[in-house]
């Protein structure tokens, strides 16, 4: 007798299992892409939300600068006006005894029969409006302020002769005040 063995049941079960264990393993790896891919989905999107968080961090500062850079901006227009305003009143402060020693050079040079009627001045340039009895005496005066430390430049622009009888003649001249107006300081500071 002779015994035969039929394998094949055993191998189809061993079919089935294997296709099984094949599909288990389909499903697990299908799981674990899965996984993964929403592992690194999530760590994708937590990254974008970082950056984005980042990006509107920087554009807060961004905006928090720009403000103050304005606001510095402003600052230093306020400063450049304060300087110069600053700087017109030490000028001020530094030419206020000038006019004192401009008013007395006017007295000192004014000769004997002349007459101031209006002085004016625009910067350094005075105008002088005056009588005097004679052409020698105006010629006189414009000697006079150009020999003063106050003054330079004297220059006659009329000379009129007065029709009322008196003998006066109207003269209107420029002088303009000289710069190197120290050393009347210095001799009047000295005593």
């Amino acid at each position: 007798m002779t015994t035969t063995i039929n394998l094949l049941p055993w191998r189809e079960e061993r079919r089935k299992q294997q296709q099984q264990e094949f599909v288990v393993m389909l499903v697990v790896a299908a799981l674990i892409g899965g996984l993964l891919f929403w592992l690194w989905q999530g760590n994708v999107d937590q990254q974008i939300n970082d950056q984005r968080a980042r990006n509107s961090h920087i554009q807060a500062k961004t905006s928090e600068l720009d403000e103050k850079i304005k606001e510095i901006k402003e600052l230093k227009a306020r400063r450049d006006e304060l300087v110069a305003r600053m700087e017109v009143i030490q000028s001020l402060q530094g030419n206020r005894p000038s006019i004192v020693y401009v008013f007395d050079q006017l007295v000192k040079t004014l000769p004997d029969g002349v007459y101031y009627n209006e002085i004016s001045r625009k910067g350094m340039l005075f105008t002088i409006e005056g009588m005097a009895e004679s052409n020698n005496r105006i010629s006189r005066l414009m000697r006079s302020l150009d020999e003063s430390d106050w003054f330079q430049e004297a220059n006659l622009l009329n000379v009129t002769s007065m029709d009322d009888g008196s003998g006066l003649n109207s003269f209107v001249l420029t002088v303009k005040q000289s710069s190197g107006s120290g050393k009347e300081e210095e001799k009047n500071g000295r005593l």
